[in-house]
């Protein structure tokens, strides 16, 4: 058994520099979230990518911004810069529900507790550095300051906000996974560059006087986008730059974007090339203790490192382009995978940890199944702007076999400490779908499905078809509820064939762009059909970087400009909401009215029979929580069977 020594996490107080035996530190790092010295932590992936440029780095986890302010101060002046970071998740978000309701936990806090991460964590943190130490540089990173690089759309305070370094200060801005770009911007520290000349690195972003000469680079071309004041005035040019953001951010071969924010140029340098499989190994590669500091021993398990304690991460990014999801915009449309040595090497790590009790939670990533999946031809993918490579159809150019994820799930189950590896990641369920992935070998998609409910699923299988109506859906980046409908179909003859009795869990969005109240009719309608009862769908998150968030505040598609409505108010939101409890008593009169005065009596017969039968056959249910969301399934006959079987 491994026994960690306190000097084996990157220090976080004097008197563990003290132990390391420094004088001084390089970096010094300040986070959102508590220490968890872990892969899927991207604070601590920064710790130790730069502690292994040779850097002596520190880390100050969840400063205090209520007192004297002393954590901002205690470990004095690093010689280099400071890192400052909201965490793993955008704070508003951590904070809030959709709902703008303040939570009750933060999973990235011990015991779950809440008032540890400021509101705009980001921009509180770099300004007290920037009051406190005036002279030395501030970068900032993570998907806070990934995702309002540029102006956005604010959602919990209702407003148009500019570069997040306008507010924050800072010197210099990291965008999406800061592996790459941190390579660099310590290669030119260390070669003497002083930080304020560092201009011309790839995914990285800064504001310049506008009397200041624009830095040069051959390679790069230019493109200016709005500027913020414009964007204020007029909602149609906001949402224009939109088009400009994701295409540039989702391109291998990227423009330089500029934009005019009061007297500076914000300046967006293109993001660099998807990572190498050697470059994303040698990051998981790490020395990790894959623990939370011990200074939290006594304070409370980590929700969030509870839930990821035994799972492993084998790619990154996501060609799916969900119009309301974030992880392109902050990971990359194009995939970054793992060999199958860095992650068996990983696994046997987990498998040797000393409470490891034989279950991987997950074998995943952002979509469990696109592990090793990219163009076939890659001159193709080097001119491609698409945000999506599967919507509305999957490329003909996008190689999506299943057979090395396929291949992995077995030499994973191969390690003798494994009893059983599970899926806990959501899986693409129309890429398992031939009418729908076409060019696929069914036969090859079939025996992945098969081998997912066979051998890597606890009781449940997670799919998110997200809504039922073509024309939301269609918005939405995600296919026809059509396919939903056939890989259940798949889903059942595999479920009955082995004898599985598995669940098939799917999640909806309600309050989305485009979905009008007979949309969510319409979804509560055919849910019930098919056997389901959902409740509290995740409503509609606006977050910045996604077309919906655009489309919600400006009214405006930003490929066609064309208007587009949003339910925006609270009451618009609730009674979407409210289509989903259509089995609560308190609920069935409201449904009653609101259908028959839109002439819906075909819906309202589906939802609210005039006979009991529905009652009588009420589906049991099963609780299942996933972020906000709590789905309800039904298990066919159970109580009929098992009273079939007593006789």
């Amino acid at each position: 058994m491994i026994m960690n020594k306190l000097s084996d996490w990157l220090p976080t107080t004097n008197k563990e520099v003290k132990l390391r035996g420094w004088e001084e530190l390089d970096v010094i790092l300040f986070s959102g979230d508590a220490y968890v010295d872990h892969p899927a932590f991207g604070p601590a992936v920064i710790g130790r990518i730069l502690e292994s440029y040779g850097l002596k780095v520190a880390i100050v986890p969840q400063p205090s911004v209520h007192d004297n302010l002393q954590d901002f101060t205690k470990l004095g002046t690093p010689k280099l810069f400071f890192g400052v970071t909201g965490g793993c998740m955008d704070p508003m978000v951590s904070n809030y529900t959709a709902s703008k309701r303040k939570r009750d936990k933060d999973a990235y806090t011990p015991n779950g507790d809440i008032g540890f991460r400021p509101d705009y964590a980001t921009t509180v943190y770099t300004n007290i550095l920037k009051e406190k130490f005036p002279d030395v540089p501030v970068l900032i990173g993570g998907i806070e300051a990934s995702l309002r690089r540029v102006t956005h759309y604010d959602y919990w305070s209702d407003q148009l906000k500019p570069t997040i370094l306008a507010d924050s200060k800072a010197d210099l801005l990291v965008y999406g996974m800061g592996e790459q770009p941190l390579r660099e911007v310590v290669n030119l520290l260390q070669k003497g560059v002083p930080f304020s000349s560092i201009k011309t690195v790839n995914q990285t972003g800064f504001l310049l006087k506008k009397e200041e000469d624009l830095p040069k680079n051959k390679n790069w071309k230019d493109v200016k986008i709005h500027s913020h004041e414009i964007c204020l005035k007029d909602k149609k040019l906001f949402a224009s730059n939109f088009k400009v953001i994701e295409q540039e951010s989702n391109k291998l071969f990227a423009d330089r974007i500029l934009q005019d924010v009061g007297d500076s140029v914000l300046v967006i340098n293109p993001p660099f090339e998807t990572m190498t499989e050697k470059e994303i190994d040698a990051s998981f590669d790490l020395p990790f203790t894959r623990l939370p500091h011990p200074k939290y021993n006594k304070r409370g398990p980590i929700p969030a490192f509870e839930m990821i304690k035994f799972s492993i991460n084998i790619h990154r990014g996501c060609f799916g382009g969900c119009s309301f999801c974030t992880i392109s915009a902050h990971q990359g449309k194009f995939i970054a995978s793992r060999s199958q040595e860095s992650i068996l090497k990983e696994v046997d790590k987990v498998a040797n940890m000393p409470d490891f009790k034989g279950y991987l939670s997950d074998i995943g990533g952002p979509s469990a199944n696109m592990y090793k999946m990219k163009g076939k031809v890659q001159e193709i993918c080097d001119k491609c702007v698409s945000p999506s490579c599967i919507s509305p159809v999957i490329c003909h150019n996008l190689d999506t076999s299943h057979k090395p994820l396929t291949d992995l799930y077995k030499a994973v189950d191969k390690h003798p400490k494994v009893k059983k590896s599970f899926i806990g990641s959501g899986i693409r369920h129309d890429m398992l779908v031939p009418e729908f992935n076409k060019l696929a070998d069914p036969k090859e998609l079939d025996a992945y499905t098969e081998e997912v409910m066979t051998n890597h699923v606890s009781g449940r299988l997670k799919v998110a078809p997200e809504h039922t109506s073509d024309n939301v859906l269609k918005l939405m980046r995600k296919p026809s509820f059509t396919y939903f409908h056939k890989f259940k179909e798949r889903f059942d003859k595999i479920n009955f064939r082995k004898k599985l009795n598995l669940q098939l869990i799917p999640y909806f969005i309600s309050s989305h762009p485009a979905c009008e109240l007979e949309d969510m009719a319409n979804l509560a309608a055919e849910t019930k059909d098919m056997g389901f009862q959902l409740e509290q769908v995740q409503g509609f998150t606006p977050t910045p970087m996604t077309v919906a968030t655009v489309i919600y505040y400006s009214g405006y598609h930003p490929y066609t400009l064309k208007p587009m409505k949003s339910p925006k108010t609270k009451k618009d939101r609730d009674e979407q909401h409210r289509f989903f409890f259509w089995y609560k008593r308190e609920n069935q009169q409201w449904i009653r009215n609101t259908l028959s005065n839109v002439g819906r009596s075909d819906l309202l017969q589906k939802l609210l029979p005039s006979t009991s039968s529905w009652r009588r056959n009420k589906p049991s249910k099963t609780k299942n929580t996933f972020d906000d969301t709590i789905t309800y399934t039904s298990r066919k006959k159970k109580k009929y069977n098992a009273k079939k079987k007593r006789k």
